[in-house]
Parts: C-alpha cells; structure tokens; sequence
C-alpha cells in the first residue's frame, strides 16, 4: 500500500491489517504506552472542505505519533488557483513526509499520488471517504467481534459514503443491503463492482426490506457538503429514507446504528434512535482517530 485514495484500491489483507494495527494503537493509548512512530516525520493537511473530525482527529493522531501536523486551507496554497496540482504535489513531496487532502473531485487526490512522492491521503472527496469507513469497519468488529457473514445496511443516498461502505463492507465478507432512492444511487464504478459478489449485494427501494435481519444499520445526511442549494430537493426525495423504530425492529434486536456525522436528526435519524445507539456513533467518530493513525504509520514510518 503506497497511499490511501479508495477502499477500491485495498485489498482484504491491507483493510486486515489496517485494523488490526488500529485496534494495538487505541489498546496502546489507553493504557498510556508511548508509540511515537513518526517521530521527525511531517504531514500535510489540505483541506479545501471543512471538517470537524477530520482535522482534529488528523492532527491529534500525528501528535501523539510524534510526528508534526501542517494545517493547509485553500488560501494557503495555490493550489486550485494557477499552480497545477502536478507542481504542488512535486513542491510539497520536497518538504513533507505524507499529504492528507479534503476535497471535492478524486481526480486531484489521483493526480497528487501520481506526481508526488510522497503518500496521499484521502481525507474525503465526493467520490470515497475510505478513512471513514475504515473507522466504521473497525467499530463494527468491535462490536460484534468479526465481520464475515454480517449484514450491513445503507439508508439514504449513494453518495461518498455508501461507495465506500459498499466495497469496504463486501470486501470484508459482509453483505450489504442499500436503500436509495431512484436517481440517487452509487457511482456506476461501485455497481460494477458489487456485481461480482451475487446476491451478497442488493439495493431496494424500501428501507424496512433492506433493514431485515441487518447486523449494523447505516445512514448519512441527505444534503453533503457542496448540496446546500439542493437541500429542499433531497428533502422531499428521501422522505420517508430514515432510520427509525419501523427500521430497527427489522433489523436484529442487537444491531448496531452508525453515523458518520454531523447528524440531523429527525431527518435521516430519530432523535430516539440516535440517542439509544449514541455510544456506537461516537465510538465509531473516536475510531476515525485511530483507524487514521494506523493508515499513517503503514503508510509513512
């Protein structure tokens, strides 16, 4: 593995031992064990999207990994405003030991991977968040302990997220179940790709019947980063997209809900709901930290 650009790119063995380096890091942290990995070593963050989570939870990771973070917004470099991103990435691989960026088209973070050589991190565009989902991936086997032969479930919309989740989750054994509204399904990149997992992968327009028997339940915002203008028009296309007590009793008694966050709630998540899995949610968002962690040190040590 050379960078982290999209789950697609993983095989079953790199998720594996992503995880399972994650899970020795937060066993390390917790029990006040030093493992300053990247002492000397420096990443950059480029963030042309906002984020909460991504930021701190990016700069905290590098931090305790002895490394030093670089924060790096749109008007800090000239990226994006005459200065191809061919000749930032050759710049910044003078400097840096490893790129985090936040952005809208994968084709940029493709482009830095390509020029650069340094490793690129996907921190999120509007294609994949593989960062997230390794997170949830991870929360998951928490909870259950494995993640062979579970059931998974997407509510919403197929956007970054539900990519994302869909080739993490078939590629760790998972089956997975979508519920989207028509016109808003997964990019054709992904479609493709569940084909050849058979009936392991299914998406239906009912989220009650994509909610049967699952082991965790998944949903997301209606209106990402970037559809703000389209907010009202997603509203009334995922009416009735929401995971509430109709979903969950279809679900097992004991599944789990997840949520990437922020949350709306009473839009794609009740209040009740929310609150009767919040330990699940924020467990999942203190992964991001260690998942992250992991991803830099078999990336950059």
């Amino acid at each position: 593995m050379k960078h982290l650009l999209k789950m697609l790119d993983l095989s079953t063995e790199e998720i594996t031992e992503i995880l399972n380096l994650a899970d020795q890091l937060k066993y390390e942290l917790k029990n006040g064990i030093p493992h300053k990995h990247l002492e000397g070593k420096t990443l950059g963050m480029i963030f042309q999207k906002s984020s909460t989570r991504t930021r701190v939870s990016f700069e905290t990771g590098m931090y305790q990994l002895g490394g030093q973070p670089l924060f790096l917004s749109s008007k800090d470099l000239q990226i994006g405003r005459g200065e191809p991103v061919q000749d930032t990435a050759r710049v910044l691989s003078r400097y840096l030991s490893g790129i985090m960026i936040r952005t809208f088209e994968q084709k940029e973070v493709e482009d830095l991977a390509e020029y650069g050589s340094i490793p690129i991190i996907n921190g999120l565009t509007d294609f994949a968040h593989p960062c997230q989902v390794l997170a949830d991936l991870m929360t998951i086997r928490e909870y259950k302990n494995k993640l062979d032969g579970l059931k998974f479930c997407f509510i919403g919309d197929g956007n970054n997220m539900a990519n994302s989740l869909t080739v993490g989750c078939l590629k760790m054994g998972m089956s997975v179940s979508l519920a989207c509204p028509e016109g808003y399904y997964p990019a054709a990149e992904v479609l493709e790709f569940a084909k050849a997992y058979g009936d392991r992968f299914e998406i239906v327009s009912d989220p009650v019947t994509a909610a049967k028997n699952a082991d965790a339940v998944y949903t997301d915002v209606w209106a990402s980063m970037g559809q703000e203008g389209e907010a009202e028009k997603r509203k009334i296309a995922f009416r009735g997209y929401q995971v509430n007590d109709a979903v969950m009793n279809a679900a097992k008694p004991d599944a789990i809900v997840l949520h990437c966050l922020p949350a709306h709630r009473e839009e794609e998540i009740t209040e009740k709901v929310f609150e009767a899995h919040a330990n699940e949610i924020f467990d999942e968002a203190e992964n991001r930290l260690h998942a992250q962690k992991a991803v830099m040190v078999l990336l950059m040590k």
